[in-house]
């Protein structure tokens, strides 16, 4: 059946109606220093509420965007939040992380993922982008994620979940994440595909600064004993020393962390990254403005979502609803 359309009334109508079925808006919860806010934003999507709990994340996502965070999302009441297309969230990681003590849903921190889905049932958005660590999929042999898909489905979304890695999404940063998306209509779902991991990533020498501070460098001590351990096959690099003490070099960066060793990762062995390298490892440009102390940006930075990475799931959602768009229902409008 067609939609039949008399005068400028009927044109309107369909108008309306078509722009509802377009993802424009979206939330961003557990944002940080908005990696999620970055590549939606790259998209043309419009953020209308965000909340992290950390106050110099929260300084830094506001000058960076114009928009301030609430803070503890327990303190959020889902009804009041502006209606969106669309759910970010990078929830916390560390109950998750290698790193960590892997508590998981044993730590209080790993129930805030189910803090997405009281949000998600409150407000129904069309479709949801979530992203935590690698370990997310695999902690207790895979009962975290069961449990968070579960309550997902019961929230009426339809769910897919993969691991990424950012080294394939064009940035020289090993960085492995569980991606999970989900969408209220299945017929969308079906029409979701992964993006295709290519692109080859940039070279240390698009990201590594020319002549960074001193202050950067690592100690005497510090250099001495990593050189003695280990000879580099090639320059630039970035080593990396793994919790057994071992030393690697690499053409770009093992995963950024928030409260690893200090030197945990060092520029040829030398000196650590600037807080301008470690933005531009995680996909933001040097128009990012950069607030505050060096440790507040190694632990906001090592937090982040990898931008391009995300923007290329955010992409595949967009399509994916474009594909099954559907006029409305037929029926005669007059003018």
């Amino acid at each position: 059946m067609h939609y039949v359309l008399v005068g400028l009334v009927g044109r309107r109508i369909l108008y309306r109606e078509l722009m509802a079925m377009k993802m424009e808006t979206f939330a961003d919860l557990f944002c940080g220093i908005g990696g999620f806010h970055y590549a939606a934003a790259n998209l043309g999507l419009r953020c209308v509420f965000a909340c992290d709990i950390d106050e110099a994340a929260c300084r830094q996502y506001k000058e960076n965007f114009g928009l301030e965070p609430e803070r503890d999302i327990y303190d959020v009441v889902a009804t009041d939040i502006p209606d969106h297309d669309l759910l970010f969230a990078g929830f916390p990681c560390q109950p998750f992380s290698i790193i960590g003590d892997r508590k998981g849903l044993g730590d209080s921190r790993g129930l805030l993922a189910f803090e997405i889905v009281r949000v998600l049932r409150a407000k129904q958005p069309a479709a949801f982008v979530l992203e935590n660590v690698r370990q997310f999929a695999t902690i207790g042999k895979g009962a975290v994620i069961r449990s968070l898909l579960c309550e997902l489905g019961e929230s009426g979304y339809n769910c897919d979940w993969r691991i990424l890695n950012a080294l394939n999404y064009g940035l020289p940063q090993k960085r492995e994440r569980t991606i999970i998306v989900g969408f209220l209509e299945q017929q969308t779902m079906d029409q979701f595909k992964w993006p295709v991991s290519a692109r080859k990533y940039k070279p240390l020498s698009e990201i590594l600064e020319d002549d960074p501070d001193a202050r950067f460098l690592a100690s005497d001590y510090i250099r001495d004993k990593r050189k003695a351990a280990h000879t580099p096959q090639i320059a630039p690099s970035i080593w990396h020393e793994n919790k057994g003490g071992n030393i690697s070099s690499h053409p770009y960066s093992c995963a950024l962390r928030a409260g690893a060793s200090y030197n945990y990762l060092l520029v040829n062995g030398e000196r650590r990254l600037t807080p301008r390298e470690m933005l531009r490892l995680q996909g933001f440009s040097d128009s990012f403005d950069i607030i505050g102390n060096d440790s507040q940006i190694r632990k906001q930075v090592g937090n982040a979502v990898p931008v391009p990475m995300v923007q290329a799931v955010i992409n595949e959602v967009l399509d994916a609803n474009k594909s099954t768009w559907r006029v409305p229902e037929a029926r005669t409008v007059s003018a």
